[in-house]
């Protein structure tokens, strides 16, 4: 009995290892390429099947939820390579030639020599002419498609504009005169680190402000010519309610990652800041301000968020077609396994990965968990940064630039580091944790097979727990079909809260049936 418990436990271990090796064949017998390749080959397909009603269409996690179901496993194979990438994209000499926007000539400098880029993604195609008119604007699309390019060259070159046809020696310090708000430290930092390298050889001053430190910045406040302030939204609001940063002259708002800042659990206080903008006069382009709000999924409620600050029928829409759409160029694995074989799992995955100088994220639901896997990796002898929302500032900071810099190879995380964050480096995905919501599977997925990054990219999911299951079975069933994913709701908070609520009225429901 005891050798037959060892040998289940080998095998666990063991069957991690052998689907890294993607020993599986992408091809069916006749050559064509496999859509989905599973362990039970009755399941494979290499075609999308046309019944798109769920339930309807076999799927090899139908029986997950039972405990001999431990050990299969599934892969969403990669269906489109970088060439087929390419010719999605627009060259940049092609959009500047058939556009009436003249650019200012550092700018396009800075965009082939500090980035490298010469074609455009359709989002930055459409979306630079559409944001370029003043319209308040919804930039919609998949993650890793450069959608922080697509509105800072526009909002950039009209600041440009401006101040050459006015005088600015009448404006007061710490007057910017665009604000970009994100919810997260790392992703302010990377978006002034982009804007920086963008505005080079310019005269555009840019100030990144993050949480942490606001109340330093009350205390001893720094004053001095600024055109574009990029902060996290709670360290910037204190710092416009104590009067030390002014809004009078904003010409631009961008909410960028709008999806977590219109989350339930900012929207209130938001709503309030962005009362602050006469958004409702943007025609007017000497006193309005445009609203640009982007990310790759939206709350369902947004237009109820919105209505509040601005005429929500005065907003278009820039939307790719891959918006919530599992990414082709990326194979995702999905792995059934006892929970409490995931850690040794890992283990095996991430030191065959290193071997192959193949940089990984991992990504957990908890803080905690995120600690753990850090201290567990780091005392069998791998080399572990770990990057969450608990941690103080002063050692949280700069631990994102340590995994980008190449200081560090695997980088512990939670959903903290699954938003808008440019993870050029890395080309491996582990959810230790499967996402309970379809929309932090996408962000987490968006960390890698971005554009300019060439090499393989795959997620590996481990998958322990019944509600991580029902997820899965909704993403198999749209990787079958070729749809949506279902369920992209962002607002997280918002969908708790109501969860919290049914339960609470079934439970008085039973109660109230019980009592007669």
């Amino acid at each position: 009995m005891l050798n037959t418990k060892i040998f289940q436990i080998k095998a666990l271990r063991c069957y991690v290892t052998a689907v890294a090796k993607t020993k599986l064949s992408p091809n069916n017998k006749f050559g064509q390429q496999l859509l989905i390749s599973c362990k039970r080959p009755e399941f494979n397909i290499d075609r999308h099947v046309d019944d798109s009603k769920f339930g309807s269409v076999p799927l090899a996690s139908n029986r997950w939820q039972h405990r001999k179901s431990k050990g299969d496993f599934f892969i969403i194979n990669s269906t489109q390579d970088e060439e087929q990438r390419q010719t999605e994209m627009l060259s940049l000499d092609t959009f500047l030639q058939d556009n009436t926007i003249e650019f200012n000539s550092e700018l396009i400098k800075n965009l082939k020599t500090e980035f490298d880029i010469k074609q455009l993604t359709y989002i930055q195609s459409t979306g630079i002419p559409k944001i370029f008119t003043g319209d308040h604007t919804i930039i919609a699309a998949e993650t890793g498609c450069g959608k922080t390019l697509t509105y800072l060259l526009p909002v950039v070159q009209k600041i440009i504009e401006h101040k050459k046809s006015t005088n600015m020696n009448n404006r007061k310090f710490n007057t910017p005169l665009s604000i970009i708000l994100t919810p997260g430290r790392e992703l302010a930092t990377q978006i002034g680190m982009v804007a920086e390298k963008l505005c080079k050889g310019t005269d555009i001053k840019i100030e990144t402000i993050l949480g942490g430190n606001t109340k330093k910045l009350m205390m001893n406040p720094e004053f001095k010519d600024v055109d574009i302030v990029i902060a996290t939204f709670g360290a910037l609001s204190k710092l416009v309610t104590t009067g030390i940063y002014r809004t009078e002259e904003v010409q631009c708002v961008v909410l960028d990652e709008a999806d977590t800042l219109l989350d339930d659990s900012f929207s209130d206080k938001l709503c309030h800041f962005l009362k602050k903008f006469p958004f409702h006069l943007q025609n007017e382009r000497s006193v309005g301000t445009q609203m640009l709000l982007a990310s790759a999924t939206m709350p369902t409620n947004i237009t109820e968020l919105l209505h509040k600050v601005i005429d929500v029928t005065t907003i278009q829409e820039v939307v790719s077609p891959n918006l919530h759409k599992l990414q082709p160029n990326v194979e995702q694995r999905f792995l059934r396994m006892n929970k409490g074989d995931r850690p040794s799992n890992l283990l095996n995955l991430v030191k065959r990965e290193l071997s192959k100088n193949h940089p990984l994220l991992i990504f957990s639901n908890k803080s905690a968990t995120s600690d753990y896997i850090s201290l567990f990796l780091n005392n069998s002898g791998v080399n572990c940064l770990n990057l969450n929302g608990d941690m103080l500032m002063k050692i949280r900071l700069g631990r994102f630039e340590q995994f980008q810099q190449g200081m560090c190879d695997v980088l512990s995380t939670t959903d903290i580091g699954s938003r808008g964050l440019d993870t050029q480096r890395a080309q491996h995905v582990i959810n230790f944790d499967f996402p309970l919501h379809v929309s932090d599977y996408i962000h987490r997925c968006g960390r890698i097979g971005r554009v300019g990054n060439f090499s393989k990219s795959v997620v590996t999911n481990f998958i322990s727990s019944g509600r991580e299951i029902g997820v899965v079975q909704r993403i198999e069933h749209a990787a079958r079909t070729g749809g949506l994913l279902p369920n992209v709701n962002a607002n997280i908070k918002g969908i708790i809260n109501k969860q919290i609520l049914k339960d609470m009225e079934q439970i008085k429901a039973k109660t109230t049936d019980d009592f007669f």
